[in-house]
């Protein structure tokens, strides 16, 4: 790269530095990318302008991103409200009471968008005014880790860059993907029952457009360099806001080729490894997070050579801990956790229970009997909730994710409903902060939400159910009803969420093994801190009954005094048996941080 006359002998030093780090560890991956070298040399030297200024000093890796002490939120930027200011500073006061809680918040799509609770991006950066503006995400930035979605398989239909296709004007023209609706795209995996093909009048005649998610959601054309370009102009401007996460939404999608599945191709696993390979210079800080809610073994791909996300979602864990509840059985969950390889240096599973969308059914292929499929959809429609669609191949249909509140989830077992409602609630959320990554907690989960009926009603879309919007007052006014499931979960939880910060075997890397108790009511396995100073044995009770552990089971050692963090219990004798009551979670340590 040419550099300027007037430019320090110190500032040419670490212009070539990162040039030839540029060179070394981008310009391969835009090879695999675009074949035609003419292009990889452009886009080289478009991408290293774009964001030579930016470099950190440092190019090396931070494989120090995170620790015990991380635990973050998952919020829309108007899930509590109040009609005297924009939800986002409403927000950003309900949040300051949960500092010493939580370090990290992730505001979902906060983005103009025309559809799709904000996941139908209209302009990438600007702020909903509906919900604020960029001062009130930059305020919560400011007291939390921030978390931004980058919504980048697809774009509104009301976008200009769309505006520009139809009119055949540029940029935008050349940036989504025609198809012909004759050729062959039954291989294409599809996550919704909608068509695959959108028709559009053009200022060119009629034409058919990829749309992934919907009519509205318009996928963008990642074979045109120029898309990455602006991709990459936005990465830069939410670290610039202060994100420290970013969220790719969707992005086993991201790269279509006809006569393929269009999932996980070479070119999205590629063009994942490009975005890492950026952030790391302009930051490093920042990780990148995965979006994939595909079947575990696809999953895990995501992390690479750890090259590719520095955090995957679990997406096996929510339905598999649900199932474990419904049915009082570890089978599932213990024949899983033993699968799972630890994540690679430098990369960390992103561990959540409820999320701002249902509860993905197709991470539970090759791990869920059909029986217990049908009776888990069975039991959560008994519940209050709902079942959505997606299209196979082969034109059939097939249950894609349950719809409910996490909350309502756990009214009861496979019995029906019972008087366990908030213990059984508290387990699954207590198991899901334990298991080795970093616990992430819907809001709605944190506030004991139930079912949002009339919100379902208001839009006719399932996921809507679980999307309530809390008013202020009358959320203040339910924590301060010291009997309410808000209050009585929030305080809980905040305890469990701040014990579990200091413990160093809780760090997102530290080792976990499985163990096998005679009992399988009872889930358990074993974390040791990194420097092996700690170990945290975590058993809990999944069924409606009192159980009991021999202690003796989980190899406890008589040279270290042992006793449990949830409860205080101390243990006089490892031969004794430990009682759990229904539901019943212990962290049973020999150290407590």
């Amino acid at each position: 790269m040419p550099i300027s006359k007037q430019t320090s002998p110190e500032k040419q030093h670490q212009h070539s530095k990162h040039w030839q780090h540029f060179l070394f560890r981008v310009k391969p991956l835009l090879e695999k990318v675009y074949k035609d070298q003419k292009i990889v040399d452009r886009l080289s030297e478009q991408i290293f302008s774009l964001l030579q200024e930016h470099f950190s000093d440092s190019v090396a890796e931070n494989l120090d991103k995170w620790s015990q002490n991380e635990v973050i939120v998952i919020t829309y930027g108007d899930s509590i409200c109040t009609p005297e200011e924009a939800p986002l500073v409403t927000l950003n006061r309900f949040l300051e009471n949960l500092q010493d809680t939580i370090t990290g918040v992730h505001i979902l799509p906060f983005c103009p968008y025309s559809s799709d609770d904000g996941f139908s991006v209209i302009d990438y950066l600007q702020v909903n005014s509906e919900i604020g503006d960029w001062q009130g995400v930059e305020a919560i930035a400011q007291k939390f880790d921030l978390m931004a979605d980058l919504v980048l398989n697809h774009i509104s239909s009301k976008s200009v860059w769309f505006e520009q296709f139809k009119q055949g004007i540029k940029p935008g023209c050349d940036y989504f993907i025609e198809a012909d609706p004759q050729e062959d795209l039954s291989e294409v995996v599809r996550p919704r029952s909608t068509p695959l093909l959108v028709e559009v009048d053009t200022a060119q005649g009629t034409k058919y457009v990829w749309a992934t998610f919907s009519e509205d959601q318009i996928d963008l054309n990642y074979s045109n360099p120029d898309v990455v370009i602006e991709v990459l102009k936005i990465i830069l401007f939410y670290l610039q806001k202060g994100a420290k996460y970013i969220r790719l939404d969707a992005v086993g999608f991201l790269w279509k080729s006809i006569g393929t599945s269009c999932m996980h191709l070479p070119q999205t696993h590629a063009l994942i490894k490009l975005f890492r390979e950026i952030t790391q210079m302009l930051n490093p800080d920042v990780a990148l997070i995965t979006e994939t809610n595909v079947p575990n073994k696809e999953n895990l791909s995501y992390f690479g050579n750890r090259d590719e996300a520095h955090l995957i979602y679990n997406f096996s864990l929510p339905p598999l801990i649900l199932n474990a509840l419904l049915q009082g059985k570890s089978d599932h969950l213990k024949t899983w956790m033993m699968s799972m390889p630890p994540a690679p240096t430098g990369c960390a599973y992103f561990n959540f229970a409820a999320s701002h969308d249902g509860i993905g059914l197709r991470p539970t292929e090759g791990l869920l009997l059909e029986d217990e499929c049908n009776t888990l959809l069975k039991m959560m429609q008994e519940f209050g909730g709902k079942i959505s669609m997606r299209t196979k191949p082969d034109g059939t249909e097939s249950p894609y994710e349950i719809n409910i509140s996490w909350f309502d989830a756990m009214k009861g077992t496979a019995q029906g409903e019972d008087r366990w409602h908030i213990e059984r609630f508290l387990c699954s959320q207590t198991i899901m902060m334990a298991v080795e990554g970093i616990p992430a907690f819907y809001i709605h989960s944190l506030l004991a939400t139930s079912n949002d009926y009339a919100g379902l009603a208001k839009t006719g879309r399932n996921r809507s159910i679980n999307r309530y919007k809390w008013d202020y007052t009358e959320l203040k006014n339910k924590l301060n009803d010291f009997n309410s499931p808000q209050a009585i979960v929030m305080e809980e939880m905040s305890r469990r969420i701040k014990i579990r910060r200091r413990q160093p075997a809780f760090h997102p890397n530290a080792t976990q093994y499985t163990l096998h108790p005679m009992n399988k009511a009872l889930f358990a396995f074993w974390r040791q801190s990194i420097y092996r100073d700690q170990s945290i044995f975590c058993i809990n009770n999944l069924s409606d009954r009192t159980q009991e552990l021999l202690l003796s089971d989980i190899n406890l050692i008589c040279i270290d005094p042992w006793h449990d963090l949830l409860s205080g219990k101390v243990i006089e004798d490892i031969s004794d048996r430990f009682i759990l009551e229904p539901y019943q979670c212990a962290w049973i340590t020999n150290q407590e941080f």
